[in-house]
């Protein structure tokens, strides 16, 4: 059966989430530090973690399975799931696979380096609309496909 996994703190998809989820009855793992608010839905699990940097990162690494999705913006925690044989999608609906996640780890060190030398900041812009569309587009094709290969 597959599972999804939030990585909740900082993650503008969770609505969208929650309705692939019950589209396809998944059992979703809200991994937090902090408050976030969940369904009442006996399928959506809300998880607690101490606070720290890793903490939830660590968390749905150790239990993700092949077959299993991970919604993250966390390049890092998506790198790990994929070595555990799972899958993961970024809120705009960037799929990162072990063909490009590589370069996005690269890219991430390259972004950090120059926010440390101050030539870049603001972080993230906002979601648009085509972008939360991009995310159930993508979402939905992960759920499909993982139900094919389990």
């Amino acid at each position: 059966m597959v599972e999804l996994y939030l990585d909740a703190d900082a993650c503008p998809v969770r609505e969208e989430a929650y309705k692939v989820a019950d589209r396809h009855g998944l059992v979703v793992h809200v991994v937090t530090a902090g408050n976030v608010r969940v369904p009442r839905d006996p399928r959506v699990r809300l998880i607690l973690v101490e606070a720290g940097p890793d903490a939830a990162d660590d968390w749905i690494a150790e239990r993700i399975k092949p077959g299993d999705i991970c919604v993250t913006s966390d390049i890092p925690l998506a790198s790990r799931c994929l070595k555990a044989g799972g899958r993961a999608v970024g809120p705009s609906g960037r799929r990162f696979t072990p063909d490009n996640i590589g370069e996005a780890l690269a890219s991430r060190e390259i972004a950090q380096h120059r926010r440390e030398l101050g030539e870049l900041g603001g972080g993230p812009r906002p979601l648009a609309q085509r972008d939360r569309s991009r995310f159930l587009d993508a979402l939905e094709q992960l759920v499909q496909a993982s139900r094919r290969s389990a």
